[in-house]
C-alpha cells in the first residue's frame, strides 16, 4: 500500500493548558501559506493531534469533519476512516462540523470544498494516516509512562491495553504532547479492518432523528431579523424603480434596502418579511433574456449544431474516414432541459456584523469562500470573519453557490442588524442558478462485427464552469476591484467559448467505450441564464444521450444490448464486470406481462454503474416498478451508505427523467413550486436493489454516480414497450 505524507512542515503550537495537555495542529495536505490558528478549541487538558482529531480529558475523541454533511453520510464515512486506524468506534466519537481553514482543504480541489463525490476517495488514505499516526503517538507515550516496551501494548476502542489492564488514551495526552508527531505510521491491511467495509448506523442519525441537529434555518440568535429579497422575474434584470410604501406599512417591517439582486425587505419574522415583500412594486429593465423562451433556446442550440462552428475537444483518429467504412451508422439529437436543484431546505444564511467582526452561520459546500465574501461585502478584515458550519438540508451543487450569503452580508451591513436571509422556494426555482439545458448530437458507426469504429458528438448550450467561477471570484479575491472581477470573469467565459471545451459541460459524452475514432465539439450558446453544477454535473444529461445512442446503434446492428456493451468496453475490466453482472441479473429476471427491461451503463466520478429499469406503459404513462443497480465504487467504507447514495441518486434522477422541466416564457421561468415542478412521489418510487461489487481498489465516488444511468435505462425500456425512441427529457410518449 502506498504511503501518505501527513506533513509536519507547518507545525503549530499554542500555550500549555491545565492538565498537561498541549493543543497543536498541522496540515494533512502540506504547507499552509499563513499561520492562522486552527479553529479547534483549546479545551482544558485536551490534545489535538491535527486539525481533525482532539482527545479530551474524559477520553472523548472529538472529530472535526472538514467536508459538508448534506445527507450523503460523509461525517460517518470520514469518522470511519479515522476510527479504523485510531482504533476508536466511530459511533463513540464526538463528531463536529469543522469551520473554515486552509488545513481543511480538499486534496482534490486545493480549497475547502465538498462536491464531485470526492470526500471519501480524497481522504481514504490521509484520514487513515492521521488516525494511524495519532495511535502510534499514544502508544509511544503509553510505553514511556508505563515503562514497558511498545511491542507489549495494543489498543482497543480508545484504550491502551497492557497485561490485561486498560488505560484510556486520555491518560497519556500529557506525555504525547511532548513527543514528535509520527509520520507514516503503518496502516492496517484490509483483512484487519474492524469498521471499514462494515455496516453501521450513521453518526448523525440520532441528532437528525431527534431534531437536535442544527441546519441553517434552525439558527436563532438574539435580535435576529429576517430578510426576503424581491427579485426580477427574469434572472439578472436590474431594478429601474421601486414603490415600497405599502411594504413599509406592513406589521413587523423594520427595514427595506436595495441590494444588487433587487429589494430586500427586513422584518421581525420570516412570514412578515414574505408578506411585505409581496407588496413591493418594482419596474425591471428589459434584457436580452427577456426575449427568450424555451422554444427559442432549443432552436438556437439546434442552429449552432447545424452550423458546426464550435470548439473542438478530444479528437482522435479519423472520424470521417471511419464513417465511410462503417456498416451501420446512426445519428440523433437528444434534449435535456433546464432544471432546478430544489434542495428541501431553502437557501439561507445568518450574518451578524459587530464593528470590525462578523459571524456567519450557514450550510455551504465551499466554506473557503465565506471569509473573503463577507470581508468584501462588509468591508472588514477577512481574518475577523468567524464561520459556523451547519448541516445542509440537501446540496446537489446548489450549496456550492454563495449569492445568498452575499445578500445576507449586504443586508446585515446596511441595517446593522443580525440577519437571516432566506430564499423562498419560488425564488430558488425561478431565479436559479440552473442546470443548463443541452442539445446533444451523436453520430455513431459500427463495423460488421458490431465494433464501434466512429463516434462523433457535439453539445450546444451554456457552459457550467465559467458561471460558477464568476460567482466565486469575489470571494476568492476580496481585494480585487469590481471591474477587475468582471474582466476576469468575462475572460473565463471567452476562453471556454472560443478556445477550449468546458469539461464539466461535455463529460460523459464519449469516454466509456473503445471506439478508436472520436471527435467532441462544443458550441457555446449563452442567453444570460445563471448556471451551475447540478448533481452529477455534465454526466446528468450526457449519459442520457450516450446510452440512448448505444442502445440505438446496438439494435440497428442486430446485437443484444449487453453483448454490444461488453464487446465495446474491453479496455476496462471494471466496466465490463458491472455490465456482465447486470446482464446476468437481467437475464434471470421474470417480469409480469406488459413490463419491459432496459439497461444503461455509465462511468462517472471514477465509479462504474450499470442499471436495469423495469418499466410498464399504461394509458400513455410511464411507470418504473424496479431498478437494479450494480455499482463498483472500490472499497465500500460503509455499504449501507453506498446503497443509500445509489438509491438517492436513482430517485433524484428518476424525478428529472419523468418530470424535471423548467420552461421559459419571455425569459421568466413559468414553474414556481412543487405543484408545477413535480417531484417523484412515494407511491411512484420503485423498488431498488443495489449490488455492490468489490473490485479491491481504493474507494471512488458514490454521491452522484447512481443518477446518470437511470434516465437512459428507462428510455431504453420504453422503446421495448412501445417502439418509440424518446430523445427528449423529461420522457413523454407521443
Amino acid at each position: 500500500m502506498k504511503s501518505v505524507n501527513v506533513s509536519r512542515r507547518r507545525f503549530m503550537q499554542s500555550s500549555a493548558v491545565t492538565g498537561g495537555g498541549l493543543v497543536v495542529g498541522f496540515s494533512l495536505s502540506g504547507c499552509s501559506s499563513t499561520a492562522k490558528p486552527l479553529p479547534v478549541a483549546a479545551s482544558e487538558g485536551a490534545w489535538t493531534a491535527n486539525a481533525f482529531v482532539q482527545i479530551l480529558p474524559d477520553n472523548t475523541v472529538r472529530f472535526y469533519t472538514a467536508r459538508a454533511e448534506m445527507g450523503q453520510g460523509v461525517t460517518t464515512g470520514l469518522a470511519t476512516l479515522l476510527g479504523e486506524e485510531l482504533d476508536v468506534n466511530p459511533l463513540d466519537m464526538d463528531v463536529r462540523l469543522a469551520s473554515a481553514h486552509e488545513d481543511y482543504n480538499n486534496p482534490l480541489f486545493g480549497m475547502q470544498g465538498t462536491g464531485g463525490s470526492s470526500s471519501t476517495r480524497a481522504h481514504f488514505l490521509p484520514m487513515r494516516q492521521a488516525g494511524a499516526n495519532t495511535r502510534l503517538l499514544i502508544l509511544q507515550a503509553a510505553a514511556s509512562d508505563l515503562g514497558v516496551e511498545i511491542t507489549t501494548l495494543s489498543t482497543d476502542n480508545g484504550h491502551v491495553v497492557h497485561a490485561g489492564q486498560r488505560y484510556p488514551y486520555a491518560d497519556f495526552i500529557e506525555s504525547a504532547s511532548s513527543l514528535a508527531i509520527a509520520e507514516n505510521a503503518p496502516l492496517k491491511p484490509a483483512d484487519e479492518f474492524q469498521y471499514i467495509g462494515r455496516e453501521s448506523r450513521r453518526v448523525d442519525a440520532i441528532a437528525k432523528s431527534t431534531g437536535t441537529a442544527d441546519f441553517g434555518l434552525d439558527i436563532d440568535i438574539p435580535d435576529l431579523h429576517y430578510a426576503v429579497v424581491v427579485r426580477a422575474p427574469v434572472a439578472g434584470a436590474k431594478k429601474l424603480t421601486a414603490d415600497t410604501a405599502a411594504a413599509r406599512a406592513m406589521p413587523g417591517v423594520t427595514d427595506i434596502v436595495e441590494v444588487a439582486s433587487g429589494v430586500a425587505v427586513v422584518a421581525e419574522s420570516f412570514w412578515q418579511a414574505t408578506q411585505a415583500a409581496s407588496k413591493v412594486q418594482v419596474e425591471w429593465e428589459e434584457t436580452d433574456l427577456s426575449r427568450v423562451d424555451t422554444a427559442t433556446l432549443r432552436a438556437d442550440y439546434a442552429a449552432a449544431l447545424d452550423a458546426g462552428d464550435g470548439v473542438e475537444g478530444p479528437d482522435e483518429g479519423d472520424v470521417q474516414a471511419a464513417f465511410a467504412t462503417a456498416s451501420t451508422v446512426r445519428e440523433a439529437d437528444y434534449w435535456a432541459p433546464l432544471l432546478s436543484h430544489s434542495p428541501m431546505e431553502p437557501m439561507n444564511a445568518v450574518v451578524r456584523i459587530q464593528g470590525e467582526e462578523a459571524d456567519v452561520w450557514t450550510g455551504i459546500q465551499f466554506p473557503f469562500a465565506v471569509a473573503g465574501l463577507v470581508s468584501r461585502m462588509a468591508d472588514i478584515p477577512s481574518e475577523n470573519v468567524r464561520f459556523h458550519q451547519t448541516y445542509l438540508g440537501g446540496g446537489f451543487g446548489r450549496r456550492g453557490t454563495i449569492t445568498h450569503l452575499a445578500e445576507a452580508a449586504d443586508v446585515a451591513k446596511q441595517t446593522g442588524k443580525p440577519i437571516q436571509l432566506v430564499w423562498t422556494r419560488e425564488d430558488d426555482i425561478r431565479q436559479g442558478p440552473f442546470r443548463p439545458a443541452s442539445l446533444m448530437r451523436i453520430k455513431a458507426g459500427v463495423d460488421e462485427s458490431g465494433q464501434l469504429v466512429a463516434w462523433d458528438t457535439a453539445r450546444a448550450g451554456g457552459n457550467i464552469s465559467p458561471n460558477t467561477f464568476r460567482t466565486l471570484l469575489p470571494a476568492m479575491y476580496p481585494w480585487l476591484a469590481d471591474f477587475l472581477v468582471e474582466g476576469v470573469a468575462n475572460a473565463s467565459e471567452m476562453f471556454f467559448e472560443n478556445f477550449s471545451t468546458d469539461e464539466s459541460s461535455t463529460e460523459g459524452l464519449f469516454e466509456d467505450y473503445d471506439q478508436p475514432n472520436t471527435r467532441v465539439t462544443h458550441m457555446t450558446v449563452e442567453h444570460g441564464l445563471p448556471l451551475t453544477f447540478w448533481r452529477a454535473v455534465g454526466h446528468s444529461y450526457t449519459a442520457f444521450a450516450k446510452e440512448s445512442m448505444i442502445d440505438e446503434i446496438a439494435q440497428a446492428a442486430g446485437i443484444d444490448e449487453v453483448t454490444f456493451r461488453l464487446q465495446n468496453t474491453q479496455s476496462s475490466p471494471r466496466r465490463q464486470n458491472v455490465i456482465r453482472i447486470a446482464g446476468e441479473r437481467m437475464a434471470g429476471m421474470t417480469v409480469p406481462e406488459g413490463h419491459h427491461l432496459g439497461m444503461a451503463m455509465h462511468h462517472s466520478f471514477s465509479t462504474d454503474v450499470a442499471e436495469i429499469a423495469e418499466v410498464s406503459v399504461e394509458n400513455g404513462q410511464i411507470r418504473v416498478h424496479k431498478v437494479t443497480c450494480v455499482v463498483d465504487c472500490g472499497q465500500a467504507v460503509n455499504p449501507d451508505i453506498v446503497r443509500s447514495q445509489m438509491e438517492g441518486g436513482i430517485i433524484y434522477g428518476l424525478t428529472a427523467a419523468l418530470y424535471g422541466d423548467l420552461n421559459l416564457e419571455a425569459g421568466a421561468v413559468k414553474e414556481s413550486n412543487f405543484h408545477d415542478y413535480r417531484m417523484l412521489r412515494m407511491n411512484e418510487s420503485p423498488e431498488i436493489e443495489v449490488v455492490i461489487v468489490d473490485s479491491g481498489t481504493e474507494p471512488t465516488g458514490v454521491g452522484e454516480p447512481g443518477l446518470p444511468p437511470i434516465a437512459p435505462a428507462v428510455a431504453n425500456a420504453v422503446f421495448k414497450a412501445t417502439g418509440q425512441r424518446l430523445r427528449s427529457l423529461p420522457l413523454k410518449l407521443a
